[in-house]
């Protein structure tokens, strides 16, 4: 194992580009974990040993082992196919004897209209603000979370989403009736931010591309997560101690708790705040 980490350095060379291409630090740990699975898999060798028929081996196994789902297989190999193509330059092609995991086909779980008001009527605070725009925007968590105070135009009522699903930008409608709410919720972010800014902090994850172009704008309150923690954190890749936004598993197990008081019994969670606003307007 280490001989793979330490005299290549390929595992190094996976994190640097991927932090060039200015993918997540949540893609970073994906990717560098399915790397290692499979080099463990395959006894610790270098995968310039290893080919097609490794590959095959080692996502079949995923599939008909350890049963995982077929967006789960999909992940892994996504993880090999960049390790492949842009580490170590040796594109595979096409997988001709893969086993596709299987994909479940199951119906979206909508709720509905009074169902979601039953939800929100449980929830209060930031969280209920969250889930408010995942209905009322069609957004999914990652993206509520990672809105900037850039990314919210009241004068033009739209939210510009970055990076969504597919790492494509879109523009979302912003509900009339959370903008007295998030504009106050706004108001207290800015203070949030000055008293950061007092203490010598201020500073927030830019992508990576804009932290060479603009240095200074990590500070500048546009650029400040809508819905940042309450405490700071040192981000693990600049040593910096930043504001991040808050955890999307508080928000679901704020949701899953707002569902028991409401007595719904539908298996559901954020995601489907998002359905359930593809639907509700169509239906009226």
């Amino acid at each position: 194992m280490g001989a793979f980490y330490e005299k290549t350095k390929t595992f190094e060379q996976v994190r640097a580009e991927i932090r060039r291409r200015n993918y997540s630090y949540k893609t970073e740990g994906a990717y560098t974990n399915w790397i290692t699975r499979y080099v463990r898999f395959h006894d610790f060798k270098h995968p310039k040993q290893l080919g097609k028929n490794e590959i095959v081996e080692f996502l079949n196994f995923l599939a008909n082992d350890k049963n995982v789902a077929a967006s789960t297989q999909n992940q892994a190999l996504c993880a090999l196919v960049f390790l492949y193509d842009h580490i170590l330059d040796q594109p595979f092609g096409t997988l001709h004897d893969l086993k596709r995991a299987k994909k479940p086909k199951r119906l979206p779980v909508v709720l509905s209209q009074n169902e979601v008001s039953r939800v929100l009527q449980n929830m209060e605070g930031v969280k209920k603000l969250v889930v408010q725009l995942l209905y009322g925007a069609g957004m999914r968590i990652s993206e509520a979370l990672r809105l900037r105070v850039r990314d919210i135009d009241f004068e033009y009522r739209q939210i510009i989403v970055r990076n969504g699903k597919g790492l494509r930008d879109r523009v979302t409608i912003l509900p009339e009736k959370l903008q007295p709410e998030l504009k106050i919720h706004i108001q207290k972010v800015k203070n949030l931010h000055a008293k950061d800014l007092k203490k010598g902090y201020g500073s927030v994850v830019m992508p990576k591309a804009l932290s060479r172009k603009y240095p200074n704008a990590e500070t500048e309150f546009g650029w400040q997560y809508i819905f940042p923690s309450k405490t700071r954190a040192k981000d693990p890749r600049s040593g910096k101690w930043q504001r991040y936004h808050i955890s999307g598993s508080s928000i679901q197990k704020a949701v899953k708790e707002a569902f028991q008081k409401a007595q719904i019994h539908k298996k559901s969670g954020c995601h489907t705040f998002r359905h359930s606003f593809a639907t509700h307007p169509v239906r009226n």
